[in-house]
């Protein structure tokens, strides 16, 4: 289907609000200069939209197929493929010494939203090898990085997460597969995984699965579990593909969308594999790579929403239907159809923005070795995947409510999008498991990095409410808000009180940041332009559902058992 690659947005973005310039005044990422942007957005954006994007309904009309024990992908994905391969894209933040181009996360992070709004099914190939490369960067053996780094950075091979397993999604700790060592240094791992993301293929020379499994000595839970290579071709002596590994590809889930990508139960059967990182320290190595994938797969449902917003555009433009105030034309003149384009595009600007800026912390706390930068990133990431992806799916349900009911007819393409995003809300842990993550783990500073948000954002209003007396006095209130809500939150010693609130309270925040950045953005414009109006519309329409959001935040966890399962059921 058509896309145009926002690159005109990013640039924006990077320099008038999120603050790129940051990143490129350190000496890690000196090389990220305004020219090297532009010239890596511009060449994103036309492999996207030139070459990716006409692959979108391809996966959807000729989803990846298991015939005879093999796996075969969708026709064409294999040159799409191929293409982001060459162009160096899987690597754009990987270490030069392995082959990558060691730039910025936010840029790489621009880059795969502009991939998965072209073709999902195909990017979340790219996005599972980054996350391994990551991993692997961080805490493999040398001997490991020689082999795999290399060719999962250049494309030739392509990496897998594997943790869920029937018994065993969110609480990956009851997982059950095996390793035993066989006395060589490496072990024979046995059991079943399932919603492997690109298991297999039939286009890429090997694929390197990263498996969760318990050594003989590990303990019950997640304290016990331990991080595996398991490689579907073992490496030969020269770090070729040699002799076919004990694994295989059980059955392709049959799911509501992203036909295109082979979704895969993988067996193991005393499959040789190798540990990454140390011994029952599975679950932090992984993180590693669940950290890149979170904020990854926020910017999925970004780039999906960006997609169902044009195409939404495209035919309200062309649809024509009763009079509006302009008399007889397109729908796109009538005041709802209107109302629905503007929160399309206005949230995906706010989250668009959020991912960026937590791209730029997570490259500040790299360059500079920070632990505020850190803190910073680690906060961000939650409410990115979580908004991301949130924004999403309900960016892609409202572009089937402006096409009407030809939204509902299959051929239209719009229903594509809401089908294939769906997912995103649930994979890489759902956005209630985010959200709990955000007033738990994020909060065990006592609430200090998000007031520290809370003083940036409330400095920001303060300084430009005589430019922008409503907008900026509605951001600082909304923020003061905010972080009363946030006392209260911390102040909860019973966990189980803050995750009765966490989802519309990391809602709540997404809300503030989002008209935070939408103020800088009409703050770069001098307040006049359609960013600065789209801010108003941002700030007047959509940022005053903070306040109810927030008592649902607060109203703690007893009205949710006063109804008990019984009643429920009855």
């Amino acid at each position: 289907m058509p896309y145009r690659a926002p690159v005109s947005d990013f640039q924006f973005l990077f320099d008038h609000v999120v603050g790129l310039d940051q990143v490129a005044g350190t000496d890690l990422f000196a090389e990220a200069t305004p020219d090297m942007v532009e010239a890596i957005l511009n060449e994103a954006g036309r492999m996207s939209s030139e070459i990716m994007a006409p692959l979108q309904r391809e996966g959807d009309l000729h989803p990846a197929v298991m015939e005879n024990g093999k796996v075969r992908c969708t026709p064409g994905f294999d040159v799409g493929y191929r293409a982001i391969a060459d162009g160096g894209w899987i690597g754009i933040s990987a270490k030069p010494e392995n082959g990558g181009m060691g730039l910025p996360v936010a840029m790489g992070t621009a880059v795969n939203e502009m991939m998965a709004g072209a073709c999902l099914a195909l990017q979340l190939n790219p996005l599972m090898t980054q996350g391994q490369i990551e991993a692997l960067e961080h805490h493999a053996s040398d001997e490991l990085k020689a082999i795999y780094l290399p060719k999962l950075v250049s494309g030739e091979w392509h990496g897998t997460m594997n943790l869920t397993e029937p018994q065993a999604g969110s609480d990956v700790g009851a997982l059950s597969t095996k390793a035993v060592p066989n006395g060589d240094g490496s072990y024979a791992v046995t059991g079943t995984k399932i919603f492997i993301s690109w298991g297999d293929s039939d286009f890429i020379a090997n694929t390197c699965h990263l498996v969760l499994a318990r050594l003989p000595d590990g303990v019950a839970g997640t304290k016990g579990i331990s991080l595996f290579m398991v490689p579907k071709l073992i490496p030969d002596a020269d770090g070729n593909p040699g002799v076919a590994n004990t694994l295989k590809v059980v059955s392709l889930e049959h799911k509501m969308g992203l036909h295109g990508s082979p979704t895969a139960v993988m067996q193991f059967d005393g499959a040789t594999g190798w540990l990454v990182g140390e011994a029952h320290a599975g679950m932090k190595t992984m993180f590693t790579m669940m950290n890149n994938a979170r904020l990854g797969v926020g910017v999925q449902g970004l780039g999906v929403a960006e997609g169902a917003f044009q195409h939404a555009l495209a035919y309200a433009m062309e649809r024509k239907q009763g009079r509006t105030p302009k008399g007889a034309g397109a729908i796109v003149d009538h005041a709802d159809v209107r109302r629905m384009l503007l929160t399309m595009k206005a949230e995906i600007h706010a989250a668009r923005a959020i991912a960026l800026a937590c791209g730029v912390a997570i490259d500040m706390g790299n360059a500079l070795n920070d632990a505020e930068w850190r803190a910073r990133a680690a906060f961000l990431t939650p409410i990115a995947k979580a908004y991301g992806t949130d924004t999403g799916s309900a960016v892609a349900m409202m572009g089937v409510q402006v096409h009407g009911g030809m939204g509902y007819i299959e051929e239209t393409g719009a229903a594509q999008y809401a089908r294939d995003v769906r997912v995103t809300e649930i994979y890489e842990g759902t956005n209630g498991i985010q959200a709990m993550d955000l007033v738990a783990r994020k909060m065990m500073d006592g609430g200090d990095v998000a007031n520290r948000l809370l003083d940036e954002i409330e400095a920001n209003a303060e300084a430009v409410r005589g430019d922008f007396p409503r907008m900026a006095g509605a951001v600082w209130d909304a923020a003061e808000t905010l972080r009363e809500a946030t006392e209260w939150l911390v102040a909860q010693d019973d966990l189980n009180e803050r995750f009765a609130g966490a989802v519309p309270y990391l809602r709540a925040f997404a809300r503030v940041l989002g008209a935070h950045y939408h103020l800088k953005s009409a703050m770069a414009e001098g307040g006049k332009g359609p960013r600065s109006e789209l801010a108003r519309f941002f700030v007047t329409r959509l940022l005053p559902e903070h306040a109810a959001l927030l008592i649902h935040a607060k109203a703690g966890a007893e009205g949710l058992y006063a109804i008990s399962v019984d009643d429920l059921s009855a």
